[in-house]
C-alpha cells in the first residue's frame, strides 16, 4: 500500500501533529487527504524522498560462479580451478579460493605444491601434475 507524507499549509494554525511532515498510509485508488486528521487544519500532500535500497548481488560473481559449476559438472577441473582462483583474485573471497584448490587437487596438481603458494596466484607458476614429468 503507497505510504503518502502530508504537511500543514500554514504551520501557525498547525497542531503537533501536521507542523511536521507526517506519512499516511493509503489504499490503492484512495483520494488524498486535505485536512489534517487531528485538529482538521488545511494540509497538502508534499513529495517524498524516494527510499530504496540496492543490494549488492554482484552479477558477474554468480555468473563466475555458474561457469565454475559448469566446468566441474563436465569433469574440466583445472578450467574450474583456474576461473575460481582468478575470481578469488579479483574479490578476495576465499571460498573461491578454496574452491580453486580443490579443483586443482580434482585436477592431479600436487596439493602439497599447492598450499605453497598460500594467497599467491597459482597459474604463475603452476606445480607439476603428481605422475608427471
Amino acid at each position: 500500500m503507497p505510504i503518502y507524507e502530508y504537511e500543514s499549509r500554514d504551520p501557525s494554525t498547525a497542531c503537533g501533529k501536521c507542523t511536521n511532515r507526517f506519512e499516511i498510509l493509503h489504499s490503492p485508488g484512495e483520494a488524498p487527504i486535505s485536512s489534517c486528521p487531528c485538529c482538521g487544519a488545511p494540509i497538502s500532500m508534499v513529495v517524498s524522498r524516494c527510499h530504496t535500497a540496492f543490494a549488492d548481488s554482484n552479477e558477474s560473481h554468480g555468473r563466475v560462479g555458474t561457469a565454475v559449476r559448469e566446468y566441474e559438472k563436465r569433469g574440466m577441473w583445472s578450467h574450474a580451478a583456474e576461473l575460481a582462483e582468478k575470481q578469488s583474485a579479483g574479490t578476495k573471497d576465499p571460498g573461491m579460493r578454496t574452491r580453486a584448490l580443490e579443483n586443482y587437487k580434482k585436477a592431479g596438481y600436487d596439493p602439497a605444491a599447492l598450499e605453497k603458494h598460500g594467497g599467491q596466484p597459482i597459474t604463475s607458476s603452476f606445480p607439476k601434475k603428481e605422475g608427471k614429468r
